[in-house]
């Protein structure tokens, strides 16, 4: 099935509905959003494209570029969205690699990107502003406002998704259909979404978290969205009251705790806060549940596989676990012979089920590289069954993140996770976080270095902070260097860079 038809199965009878409300008061009812679609369906069937072209989309967030998302599988072809923060280097190779028919981009962008997609053979580049301009939408006006939704199959692509790239050129993931239309339908019941339900949405649409969780779970609900252009405290905290749903990564967190009017009465109709695309501090963890209730509800994805993991929606949700696989999902931790690891043992993490992408576009020996001989994709993840999980008991069913295996650090022979030594760092008095990475060392190969911001108005002793370590963890895992740094780099969803402090503490 065609993953709009699935989707549009949800849809509620009564059209004249909000399906979308701005954060600047705009209304989006459910016709609105089905002719807006059908327009650019019809736009993009115009344009006599072949099968499984790709639609490459650099734009600002707004309620017509979520119109432009279903416009493209409705009409069979591929997404391909890409990072607002992207620069020309970077997309000459997205466009290069992905050879897209069809361009869209904001105005501002149109001279260079235009360039740029013409030399890589693209035949039609539009653009689409977030204040309803562009030419896209000036040559949709004039389209029918009906569309048949074309058929496809199940492992037709739907979206490719380009990987961050943090360990090399960026890998496109090809999601197909059946993929995404699966974890929807997965998550829809494991989440507990019912009718009524409002997904307040402060997430980018170019990322799985805000385009394939958030907001195919309301799409697939019928349930009005608020619809945020990007993290505002202010404007959640106002529109909370009327919401029941939220998803955001961890700063979205961070910042309505140091926020003084958010509270249990401004959360009175939240059902759900759900966090990921970076690791939850068990403090914020904690804190929340202390300040407003209720527990935050982690969970676990990837670009390639879209949602894996989730702490559940009734039942123990523990800080520090990402949960239990979802239902269809097969999860397992193996060891260095891809053996299966006992509980509390550290390996690397494994996954096979229907939302497990296709493959890399165009790299088909990267792809084979990625699989085991019997078909599990190695996420490429380090974690663990149950045990300690940054302080708590994690069920023996529950998976704990270590960290990537990329940033895993041999010293001196020994495996040193970087997580289990941040976990010790972020509860020293006075630490807001930390991020453990590895650096060249002479003697050893690789040695510990720790790199930590402290909290507003604390002052941090790093010599201190390192003999306190010395009474936790063994020696070999003690930190040879530790820095004090005013924050951390990180990407548009909010991880860690630790490619970048890698190579700025090795020069």
């Amino acid at each position: 099935m065609n993953l709009y038809s699935l989707l549009e199965k949800g849809f509620p009878k009564d059209k004249q509905a909000c399906a979308l409300e701005t954060h600047d008061g705009l209304y989006y009812s459910w016709s609105d959003l089905e002719r807006a679609t059908a327009k650019m369906a019809n736009l993009l069937k115009s344009l006599k494209l072949p099968a499984g072209s790709r639609i490459a989309v650099q734009v600002e967030k707004s309620p017509e570029a979520l119109f432009l998302y279903l416009a493209t599988i409705k009409a069979g072809y591929v997404y391909l969205p890409l990072n607002t923060a992207y620069q020309a280097a970077e997309i000459q190779y997205f466009l290069e690699n992905s050879e897209p028919a069809v361009v869209v981009c904001s105005s501002k962008n149109f001279s260079w990107v235009s360039k740029v997609a013409f030399k890589a053979g693209t035949k039609h580049v539009f653009t689409l502003d977030e204040d309803r301009k562009g030419t896209l939408l000036e040559r949709a006006g004039s389209q029918g406002d009906k569309f048949k939704t074309v058929a496809v199959k199940d492992d037709d692509l739907a979206a490719i998704l380009y990987t961050s790239g943090t360990t090399g050129r960026s890998k496109g993931a090809m999601l197909t259909h059946k993929n995404l239309g699966s974890n929807a339908q997965v998550l829809q019941k494991f989440w507990g979404w019912k009718k009524g339900d409002v997904l307040l949405h402060a997430l980018p649409i170019f990322h799985v978290h805000g385009l394939f969780v958030a907001a195919h779970g309301a799409l697939i609900n019928g349930s009005k969205m608020i619809w945020l252009p990007r993290l505002d405290t202010a404007q959640l905290i106002h529109h909370m009251p009327n919401s029941t749903v939220m998803m955001g990564v961890p700063t979205f967190y961070v910042r309505l705790l140091a926020d003084q009017g958010f509270n249990k009465a401004v959360t009175r109709n939240m059902r759900l806060f759900v966090s990921g695309s970076a690791p939850l501090l068990t403090e914020t963890f904690n804190t929340f549940k202390e300040v407003i209730g209720q527990p935050i509800l982690e969970r676990y994805g990837m670009s390639e596989t879209v949602m894996l993991v989730s702490n559940p929606y009734k039942g123990n949700r523990v800080g520090g676990s990402v949960g239990l696989p979802l239902p269809g999902v097969k999860v397992r931790v193996v060891d260095e012979n891809n053996k299966p690891c006992g509980v509390d043992a550290i390996g690397s993490i494994q996954v096979k089920g229907p939302n497990i992408f296709k493959g890399y576009w165009r790299m088909p020996e990267k792809t084979a590289e990625e699989f085991t001989k019997d078909g599990w994709f190695k996420t490429g993840d380090v974690g663990r069954w149950g045990g300690v999980a940054n302080g708590g008991n994690a069920p023996k069913d529950y998976l704990c993140i270590v960290g990537r295996s990329k940033d895993l650090i041999i010293s001196g022979g020994y495996n040193v996770y970087p997580k289990e030594i941040e976990s010790f760092i972020d509860d020293m008095d006075g630490v807001d976080e930390s991020a453990v990475i590895g650096i060249p060392h002479p003697d050893f190969g690789e040695a510990v270095m720790a790199v930590v911001v402290p909290k507003a108005g604390a002052k941090l002793d790093a010599q201190a902070m390192i003999a306190a370590l010395k009474t936790q963890i063994a020696n070999f895992k003690i930190p040879k260097r530790l820095e004090i740094v005013a924050d951390l780099p990180r990407n548009a969803m909010g991880k860690v860079q630790k490619n970048i402090l890698r190579q700025q503490y090795t020069n």
